[in-house]
């Protein structure tokens, strides 16, 4: 798994790729939020468009980033999940949880 990060308009945007597997890469993509949480962050959009494969671990990921967001009051977005992906967030009822957006700007609109 890659991920690219930026922070736009005090908005963190996340670009994730490759699997997102929670045991090998969960800890640093928290790691990641803690710190920008620590400098006032409290949105993130994350763009899983390039995830092809995501397990238990890896939806626990996404769980933990919106959990701790919103503990600050904060809000998460995904973006322009796969066909595979958005049909896992439909079973696991995530996709009633989290909201979705098309397109990074759809999503970073959202927030204003």
């Amino acid at each position: 798994m890659d991920y690219n990060k930026e922070v736009i308009d005090n908005i963190l945007n996340l670009e994730i790729s490759g699997d997102l597997i929670g045991e090998n890469n969960g800890p640093g993509l928290v790691e990641l939020l803690n710190d920008e949480i620590n400098k006032g962050i409290t949105k993130c959009a994350i763009d899983i468009s390039g995830v092809r494969y995501m397990n238990s671990s890896g939806i626990g990921v996404l769980i933990t980033i919106l959990t701790k967001l919103r503990n600050k009051d904060g809000e998460v977005v995904l973006i322009n999940p796969s066909e595979q992906v958005k049909k896992l967030l439909i079973i696991t009822k995530l996709n009633n949880i989290f909201t979705i957006y098309d397109t990074k700007e759809e999503a970073i609109a959202s927030f204003k």
